[in-house]
This record gives C-alpha cells, structure tokens and sequence, in this order.
C-alpha cells in the first residue's frame, strides 16, 4: 500500500469514528435542559472531499488543501421528521459558507450534505457571510437571514478591519435551492442578528433586530428591536421598537441580540437571546430568555433573572473563547425542544429540554432586582422558603 493509500484509510476511518459518536446527557443537569456530552457539529465533520484533493497524481503527499476552521452558529429546522442543521463552516480563509447538515434524531449522528449551499449574491458582492436564521413563515416560506458582510468603503486608508454589517435574506422550500432577496433596508447604521417572527402580526411581517452604530459596538443603540414590513421582498423597515434593551451591570450590558426565531407556547412567545458583557479578558457571550404577549410581541411580559446558559469546560476555548451563542431551535410535535449553540466559536452542541420546562423556567424564575442588596434579598426569601422542606 502506497503512503498516499495509507494516508486515505487512515483519514476515512477517522471520519467514521467521528461520525458514529453517540451522545448521551450529562446528568443530573439543572432540570432546564440537559447537557450533551459531545459536540453535534465539528471541523472534523466535515467531508473530506471538501479539505483534501483525492487524487493521487496531483496530490501525492495526500495534503490538507482547503482547511476547514471551524463549524458554529447553525441555523435549525425539522422537516419530514428529520433534523436540518444550516451551519456557519468557516475555512482556513476565514471565509465562511453555509452547509446542510441533518440527522434522524438531532442530538447525533449529523452528516453534511454533498456540497455546501450555493446562495446567490446582490448587486453588491458579499465578502462574507454567516449565522443564518431559519423560520418557516405562515406565508408558506423558509426565511434564511443572514449577516452578510462588506469592507466599509469609508475606512482610512490602511484600515483592513473596518466592516459593514446588513442582514441579508434568502427564501427556500427545500433548503437546496435559494432564493435571493435583496438586503433588508433600515435606518441603522448597522444591523445584525436579525431574525424574522414566524406569524404575520397585523398583516405585516415582523422582524427581531438589532441597532448598531458600528461594526462591533452597539454603541448609543442596542437592543433588541422589533419592526415591521409590507413584504419580505425589497424589504424595508422605518422604525425599529426596542423591545429588550441592553442593561447596566447585567450579562446584558454591552449589547444583546435575538437567537432564534421565537417558539409560540400557551404563555407567550418564547425567545433566546445572547447577552455580552466586557470583561478583563475580552467579551463574554451568554444566553438568556424573556418572553413577549402572544396578541402583542411588542410587549415583554417575563424576564427570568441571569443567564440560561454559559460556557463551561471545553466549551470556553476556542477562536473566540468564553462564548456560546444560538440561533437555531427545534419543537416537535410532541413537545421536546432542541436548542442548538456554538461554543467559542468553533463548534456546535445541543441542549434538549420541552415546552414545559422552557415556560416554567421563564415564567417561574425571578427577575433581576438589579442591584446587589435587593439580590441578597431575593435569595434570602428563597432560603426561608426552602426551610419548611429541610
């Protein structure tokens, strides 16, 4: 057997191993959700026919030609009783595309589609793109919003960071074939995280975003907004309500945005959403939940104190170390609820947990009193009432 052979059994057989990894919970978990003990999603998930050039003449060596860095922030969806991952892959390039992934039970077994999505551009290139929102919309559609990104034409000379951020928008039936919408249009000079609401709200579509004066800073905006539109095409929005503020001194503090499009419960509508604050070490990204009126989304009703989720463990190293984000979620018919998040921007996991676990969390759990004596108070109240079952 040639090295070239040698090389390629033992790159195939590592791919299998990494694909028939099974996962199991970590218990006894905080009785929100559970844990997974392993990623769903990783750099190694992807094909190999994707990194290497297989051919033994122009490749002899059998060399990693076009790395992949990375697999995170992946859009969710169900479809025919399966689970569809559109995830963020970033290359050695550090460009990123998107790619379906899907599995039969969504907690493992996920494996890429043959090739990545091929979304089609504007008028005006994307350099890049990433973090797609996934709803199925009342009006028979499946919205794909994205952040697409372009080198601000205004930067000084030099300046190769400087960045536009917009929300772009593709539409689908079948998460192979994509339609591209123009650009959403807003007043902001940024946007990001924006993210459509799955029913019409007085004829209108809805939409989550997220006002920003710069590439990276909210700056005097923030927020979680929510705006409405005529059509998803040339869509266009004129004021942006802010629904969800950023907040001193919470996990919320420099700026927030929505994950995923929002699960309809009996109680209301129930959001993720990230919260980052700035630390010593550089930005913190956590998760957390607040719920809006079903008659009106405009209105926040709960909002349970802290976060949902934090990195842990492996999870807090990587590219950008001590994140986790979402923007994908799953519902089943029969209640369970997959939530699915990026740690440190370099790989995908899954949180399993129902409905009612979500809406007790949310509607149970108390509000942040905002300052440290009033904090003191609460669990106070909460140790005198735990007395009584000691």
């Amino acid at each position: 057997m040639s090295q070239f052979q040698q090389r390629l059994a033992m790159l195939r057989a590592e791919s299998q191993e990494t694909h028939k990894i099974e996962n199991q919970p970590v218990l006894p978990g905080n009785g929100i959700f559970s844990r997974y003990s392993h990623p769903v999603l990783t750099a190694a998930h992807a094909p190999l026919e994707w990194r290497y050039d297989l051919n033994p003449q122009s490749n002899p060596y059998l060399m990693e030609r076009l790395g992949i860095n990375a697999v995170l922030n992946p859009g969710a969806i169900s479809l025919n009783g399966k689970f569809y991952l559109v995830a963020r892959v970033e290359g050695n390039d550090r460009k990123s595309f998107f790619a379906v992934a899907e599995s039969d039970n969504g907690i493992d077994g996920f494996h890429f589609w043959d090739k990545p999505c091929q979304i089609p551009e504007t008028n005006d290139p994307d350099t890049n793109v990433y973090d797609m929102r996934l709803t199925k919309h009342q009006d028979g559609w499946i919205y794909g919003l994205f952040c697409t990104e372009r080198k601000d034409p205004k930067a000084p000379a030099g300046d190769e960071s400087a960045a536009i951020a917009q929300c772009g928008i593709v539409r689908t039936k079948d998460l192979k074939t994509w339609q591209r919408l123009a650009d959403l249009k807003t007043r902001s000079a940024q946007q990001r995280n924006v993210v459509l609401h799955p029913e019409f709200v007085d004829g209108k579509y809805a939409l989550y975003t997220r006002p920003q004066d710069s590439f990276i800073e909210a700056g005097k905006g923030g927020g979680i907004g929510m705006a409405f539109a005529d059509s998803m095409e040339n869509c266009q929005v004129e004021l942006e309500h802010v629904i969800e503020p950023k907040t001193y001194h919470t996990i919320k503090e420099s700026k927030n945005g929505q994950g995923p499009a929002p699960l309809k419960t009996n109680a209301g509508w129930l959001h993720i959403a990230h919260g980052v604050r700035n630390t010593a070490a550089g930005l913190r990204y956590v998760l957390y939940c607040f719920m809006t009126d079903l008659s009106d989304p405009l209105k926040v009703t709960h909002r349970p104190s802290g976060h949902f989720l934090a990195p842990e463990g492996a999870e807090r190293v990587g590219d950008v170390s001590n994140v986790v984000f979402s923007n994908g979620m799953v519902a089943t018919e029969t209640g369970e609820v997959f939530i699915y998040y990026a740690s440190s921007d370099t790989r995908c996991h899954v949180l399993k947990s129902s409905v009612d676990q979500l809406v007790d969390y949310v509607v149970n759990t108390p509000q942040d009193p905002l300052t440290s004596a009033a904090c003191v108070q609460q669990r106070i109240a909460l140790i005198d009432a735990n007395k009584a079952f000691n």
